[in-house]
C-alpha cells in the first residue's frame, strides 16, 4: 500500500516520543520526591553559641563564627534559587550558556539540583541528585531527548557526596558544626579542613578564610571522571566565594565560581552561580 512505510515510521516516532516524555515525567517525579524527603530532614536542635566551636582549631573557629551569627537557629537544610552561566566546553573554548536553577541542600543526607541551561533548540534541562545511597545525573534536550543519564553506582555516589559536603561549607554551615561524623583540623593559619563521614562515604574539604573568618576559597580532592580519560579518580575541585549577605542568621555567599582542577593551570570556572534567593525552611 502506498505510503505504508511513511505511516509506520510516523507511528513509531510518535510512540518513541511518548515513551521519552513518560521517562522525563518519571524523572521529574523522582526529583520532586527526593526534594520533599530532604526538606523533611530533622533539624539540629538549639541555637548557635560561640562556645560550640571553642575547642576547634583557630581557622575553623574563625570560619564558623563568621558564617553563623550568635543565636541563629541551627538550620541544616537550605533551598536556593540561582542564575548564572554554565560551560559545556573547555578552558580554551568555554562556550558559556545561561543557567537558571533551584536547589535543596541537606548535607550530609544529600541534595537535588534542578537546572535549565541554554535556550532555543540548544535548551537542556534536568537534575543532579543525592538522597541516602542513591544518586543520579539526568539531562534532556528540549524536554524529550535524553543527553545524559548517569548514576546508580558507587563512583557516582562518591562524587555526589563530595559535592554536597563542599557546598555545605558555604550554603549550610550549621551542618558542619562539631558532632558525629564531623572532624576539623588545621592546614595552616588561614585554612581549616573539615572531614565529613557518613557510613562508607567520607570527604575532606579545605576552607581558606580571611582575618574575619570570611571564606574566600573552598577546595577538595573530588572523586570524578571529569578528565580527558573519563576515568574516575581523585583530582582537585573547588572555587571562589564572594558577595556575602546575611540570611536568617547566616552569612551566605551569593556568588560562587568553581570548577575542576582548582589551583592548577588547567582550572577554569565552568560553574558561575549568582544566588537570587536563599531560604532555610
Amino acid at each position: 500500500m502506498p505510503g505504508t512505510p511513511l505511516l509506520v515510521a510516523s507511528i513509531a516516532g510518535t510512540a518513541l516520543a511518548a515513551l521519552q516524555l513518560a521517562r522525563r515525567r518519571r524523572d521529574e517525579r523522582e526529583a520532586e520526591a527526593a526534594w520533599a524527603r530532604l526538606r523533611d530532614a530533622p533539624p539540629r536542635p538549639g541555637r548557635f553559641d560561640a562556645a560550640m566551636v571553642a575547642e576547634l582549631p583557630e581557622p575553623a573557629r574563625r570560619f564558623l563564627r563568621f558564617a553563623i551569627l550568635p543565636g541563629a537557629r541551627l538550620a541544616t537544610v537550605v533551598e536556593i534559587a540561582m542564575d548564572g552561566e554554565l560551560s559545556l566546553g573547555t578552558r580554551d573554548d568555554p562556550g558559556y550558556r545561561p543557567m537558571q536553577a533551584e536547589q535543596i541542600l541537606a548535607a550530609p543526607q544529600g541534595l537535588v539540583w534542578r537546572v535549565r541551561i541554554g535556550s532555543g533548540l540548544l535548551r537542556v534541562s534536568g537534575s543532579d541528585g543525592l538522597v541516602g545511597d542513591r544518586s543520579w545525573t539526568r539531562f534532556w534536550m528540549l524536554g524529550t531527548v535524553p543527553v545524559v543519564r548517569a548514576g546508580g553506582d558507587a563512583d557516582h555516589l562518591r562524587s555526589s557526596f563530595g559535592r554536597a559536603i563542599a557546598e555545605a561549607a558555604f550554603w549550610a554551615p550549621a551542618s558542619l558544626l562539631p558532632g558525629p561524623g564531623i572532624a576539623w583540623t588545621e592546614v595552616d593559619a588561614d585554612t581549616a579542613r573539615v572531614t565529613v563521614t557518613r557510613g562508607d562515604l567520607s570527604q575532606q574539604v579545605d576552607i581558606r578564610v580571611d582575618a574575619e573568618g570570611r571564606p574566600s576559597r573552598v577546595g577538595m580532592q573530588r572523586w570524578t571522571d571529569a578528565n580527558p580519560q573519563r576515568v574516575f579518580r581523585l583530582q582537585p575541585f573547588g572555587g571562589e566565594l564572594s558577595d556575602f549577605r546575611p540570611v536568617d542568621g547566616f552569612r551566605i555567599p551569593h556568588r560562587v565560581d568553581g570548577g575542576n582542577f582548582f589551583g592548577t593551570p588547567d582550572y577554569f570556572p565552568f560553574y558561575r552561580a549568582r544566588l537570587t534567593s536563599v531560604r532555610f525552611p
